[in-house]
């Protein structure tokens, strides 16, 4: 828990740092001034607003035990067995199989699963994968994971910054320090989230999560499903915010360089040769 707060503050002092060293290359000293209150803003907005960002990015909606009893009463039941409060419950209409957590803390969280996933998985299967996310919020996971995949998207919005407003000299010639300059940037973000989200993370949910089930069982053989449709399945909002990817049970990108760009998630063999170990 307390090394979570230690990744976020660094986190965050580090795009306040990066923001105004690309604002002093970009416009001399008034450029830095300007990036840095930018920086500051946006650390301030990711902290209060960045969950709120997510659940929206994928049009997720929320729902209560009127319109989705089945998933809202699972939640709560679990919530209940973990004692924490009762998260906000989300559904996206998406057919790939996953879920995710997201929110500043166990008071102010939120899960989220898709529709895929509600109808590909069992109840038993279902349930071990929303203890999963719970667990999440119990570590308080979910706070640097939010502010990480915050701190991606800013860092490739700078890079856009840079190409557009520093990308020429004054002979509207490409300017090749600029240039250099994305070119670093562009793989940061991946870099950022895979500094800052450790893999052992996802080990440590799975744990919690057969925990606070008391079904190991039920999330192996979920996850073994997951596993074997979602690559199968696009999720086009995961594919345009690939920074998002690690706050899911499984990654949702398709393949290619972003999928290994952004990787977060150990094995699925692995996980579930850990729960079944705990049978």
């Amino acid at each position: 828990m307390f090394g979570n707060w230690i990744k976020t503050s660094i986190l965050m002092a580090g795009i306040v740092a990066l923001f105004g060293a690309m604002g002093a290359a970009i416009g001399g000293q008034q450029g830095m001034l300007i990036a840095l209150v930018i920086g500051g803003a946006m650390n301030f907005w990711a902290y209060w607003f960045s969950d709120k960002a997510v659940l929206k990015m994928y049009n997720a909606r929320q729902v209560d035990a009127a319109s989705s009893p089945y998933l809202y009463n699972m939640v709560r039941e679990l919530a209940q067995r973990a004692d924490l409060p009762m998260p906000k419950v989300y559904i996206i209409d998406e057919a790939q199989p996953n879920a995710f957590a997201t929110g500043r803390n166990p008071e102010n969280a939120a899960v989220a699963a898709t529709t895929g996933i509600m109808r590909m998985l069992s109840e038993r299967e279902l349930r071990g994968v929303m203890a999963h996310e719970l667990a999440h919020v119990k570590n308080r996971d979910i706070l640097i994971s939010t502010i990480s995949a915050t701190v991606a998207g800013a860092i490739s919005m700078l890079a856009n910054f840079g190409m557009f407003f520093g990308g020429r000299d004054g002979e509207n010639r490409p300017n090749p320090i600029v240039s250099i300059a994305m070119m670093i940037l562009a793989p940061m973000a991946g870099m950022i989230i895979q500094m800052a989200i450790s893999r052992t993370r996802e080990f440590g949910a799975d744990r919690g999560g057969a925990e606070i089930s008391g079904d190991p069982e039920a999330l192996a053989s979920a996850l073994a499903k997951i596993d074997a449709y979602a690559r199968g399945i696009p999720m086009h909002t995961a594919e345009q915010h690939p920074e998002t990817a690690q706050m899911m049970i499984m990654n949702p990108l398709s393949g290619g360089g972003l999928r290994g760009l952004f990787s977060t998630h150990p094995a699925t063999q692995d996980r579930i040769a850990r729960l079944r170990a705990m049978r």
